[in-house]
């Protein structure tokens, strides 16, 4: 079993979801890795990892919505207010979505489905650099 690790950058402009599939599949070239599985890890808290449908980009526009309605800003209850409104609803919905994601890989090709794409969700409301660790494990 072999392992090869990276680290890539996402920048973000605010909110939102950001595909990142073909930085995947270009990170999975260069591992040379032909069968496996790659983790990927988001170290951040208040951004998450969501395998998600690609191709309408109106699926992620309701699932974003959706979030918004359950975790609003200015929540009266918050006590961690220090960064901003946006700081502790960002910190809940990462806590109810994933900073991981594992995929596996066959024949050097990620193994997801027709519609499916990784992406970043930006939970702040301005722009970051969001650091992601992919560790590919297979041969």
């Amino acid at each position: 079993m072999d392992l090869y690790t990276s680290r890539i950058t996402l920048r973000t402009s605010g909110k939102g979801t950001y595909e990142f599939t073909q930085t995947l599949v270009k990170e999975l070239k260069k591992s040379k890795l032909r069968e496996g599985v790659v983790t990927v890890f988001c170290q951040h808290t208040s951004c998450s990892l969501v395998i998600m449908e690609n191709a309408d980009p109106t699926a992620r526009q309701d699932l974003e919505r959706f979030f918004e309605d359950l975790v609003p800003e200015n929540y009266p209850h918050f006590v961690h207010t220090l960064e901003g409104a946006d700081d502790m609803p960002s910190h809940i919905k990462m806590a109810l979505t994933r900073t991981t994601e594992v995929i596996p890989f066959t024949k050097g090709r990620l193994c997801l489905g027709t519609w499916q794409g990784i992406f970043l969700w930006e939970h702040r409301c301005h722009g970051h650099s969001r650091k992601i660790v992919l560790s590919f494990q297979g041969q």
